[in-house]
């Protein structure tokens, strides 16, 4: 299935093109921030940022040579 798939794209370009097209226009229309062009409609997709209040680690690797057994 996916190999018939990578072989059609690009023998049908002008599909490939329209359906690139599309992801764009989606990915424009839906983006989070404005970029004020007045070309298209907004539907943006709200963000939330939820803060990490977990404990901050920090993990050391280090060689002790022959002073940790093994």
């Amino acid at each position: 299935m996916f190999n018939r798939l990578v072989k059609y794209f690009p023998e049908n370009r002008l599909i490939t093109v329209i359906i690139l097209i599309a992801f764009v226009v989606t990915g424009l229309v839906t983006m989070p921030f404005n970029l004020k062009s007045g070309l298209l409609p907004r539907d943006p997709v709200p963000l939330d940022a939820i803060p990490d209040i977990g404990e901050n680690q920090q993990i050391a690797v280090i060689d002790a040579g022959k002073s940790v057994p093994r």
